[in-house]
């Protein structure tokens, strides 16, 4: 039993190193999105930190629909990255978990 125990730890120490090591790769990992027309197009990583805004001259002149813009497009961008994100640490903390009987929820 005391054996188990040690091996349960261990398996998730290691899903822990390998969680660690999935955050980092995405934050390598970029999600670009643009709006309808391509007037305003956004790259962030899949950890959702925003690496770069392009804005066609033409949404310059209008404050209010440059805004309307930006919102829609990085909510766009914000959610598909964050499925990313989900999915992958999502992969790696179900593949790591141990068989502990009674918690196959997880599996």
């Amino acid at each position: 039993m005391f054996g188990d125990m040690m091996n349960m730890m261990g398996k998730l120490k290691e899903t822990q190193k390998r969680v660690e090591e999935t955050k980092k790769r995405l934050d390598t990992v970029l999600i670009d999105e643009s709006s309808r027309d391509n007037k305003l197009r956004i790259t962030l990583t899949a950890n959702r930190a925003i690496k770069s805004i392009e804005i066609d001259n033409e949404l310059l002149e209008d404050k209010e629909q440059l805004e309307d813009y930006l919102i829609l497009t990085l909510n766009k961008a914000i959610e598909k990255a964050s499925k990313v994100n989900e999915t992958e640490l999502a992969a790696v903390a179900k593949e790591g978990m141990p068989n502990i009987p009674g918690m196959d929820m997880f599996k």
